[in-house]
């Protein structure tokens, strides 16, 4: 993958719709989520109209406070996953990103008060419509050494929530893939809350 990788979440959609692109402006992946499913399920697609399937992303529980979601290619096997700190998170975001059983690297959200106050200002009328721009997250990835993988950070803006991927440190493409699967569905479930 050429980075940095770009995330673009459509705002005025019925469902979440996402937009990954390179460095060079190639698309990467298209992502549709469905609504009203009772156990979460994401499709990847190499296209916007949805003709070559990628990956796929289902939680294991209905439930999905601390639910792990797999990540299989397009033959069901699965090659890799990640997983939510249930009450952890609730305060500062927590996802582990796991190779088979074992954790290859966690994503940690950098500050919490930036949440906080994206969260308060955005409930304002009108003024509301500005936090977008405002309120910017930033995540890292480390890996259980504490050698950080990447950086993701929330770009302003009033159209659109576009998250940008940069590498920081050498990866294998596999592991390249899993981190970029995990940090998708890290923020299809964080931009719900504020």
């Amino acid at each position: 993958m050429q980075f940095p990788i770009t995330m673009e979440f459509k705002l005025l959609a019925l469902t979440p719709q996402v937009s990954v692109t390179d460095a060079n402006g190639q698309l990467v992946c298209f992502v549709k989520q469905k609504m009203f499913k009772l156990k979460e399920k994401i499709d990847i697609f190499q296209d916007v109209e949805k003709q070559t399937a990628l990956f796929s992303i289902s939680a294991d529980k209905v439930l999905d406070y601390s639910a792990r979601y797999r990540f299989t290619d397009p033959l069901g096997q699965e090659i890799g996953s990640t997983k939510r700190h249930g009450r952890k998170s609730i305060w500062k975001a927590r996802y582990d990103i796991y190779q088979g059983e074992q954790v290859e690297a966690t994503i940690k959200e950098d500050n919490a008060w930036v949440k906080v106050g994206d969260g308060l200002f955005s409930e304002i009328p009108f003024v509301g419509m500005l936090s977008g721009y405002v309120f910017n997250p930033t995540y890292t990835v480390a890996d259980p050494n504490g050698t950080v993988l990447a950086k993701i950070k929330k770009r302003p803006g009033f159209t659109s929530r576009t998250f940008e991927i940069d590498k920081i440190s050498e990866m294998s493409e596999a592991s390249e893939t899993r981190i970029v699967l995990a940090i998708l569905m890290m923020t299809l479930r964080e931009r719900r809350r504020g």
